[in-house]
């Protein structure tokens, strides 16, 4: 039995959300890290506040992270930590990918030239 239309567009969404620079710098600094509020991830990151809310808020939205909110300050936590998981794999495969590409430009260095 195929999975269903509902279940390929949820997949869908949920990579969807991780397709952005600035949340997958979030998601790291979070795995590694663990919770951190807006003004941390946006010192850490350089990156101007309304930006950071903004991808975090996307993040929420599709469960990716969790907020807690302490007095006025909100700390933000990876969902599951079966995330830190999914980037460490994302990582490896990228470095296998990367050691391949160094292979054939160190070919590509030693072929000579006719």
């Amino acid at each position: 039995m195929s999975p269903s239309k509902e279940l390929q567009t949820l997949k869908a969404e949920f990579f969807q959300a991780l397709a952005h620079p600035i949340r997958i710098r979030i998601l790291e600094m979070l795995a590694g890290k663990g919770e951190h509020n807006v003004q941390a991830l946006q010192q850490q990151l350089q990156i101007e506040q309304p930006i950071v809310s903004q991808q975090l808020a996307r993040l929420r939205a599709t469960g990716i992270v969790a907020s807690r909110k302490e007095g006025t300050t909100v700390t933000y936590a990876l969902a599951d930590p079966m995330l830190a998981d999914l980037l460490k794999v994302a990582k490896e495969i990228l470095n296998r990918r990367l050691v391949g590409a160094q292979a054939l430009l160190r070919e590509l260095r030693r072929e000579r030239v006719v």
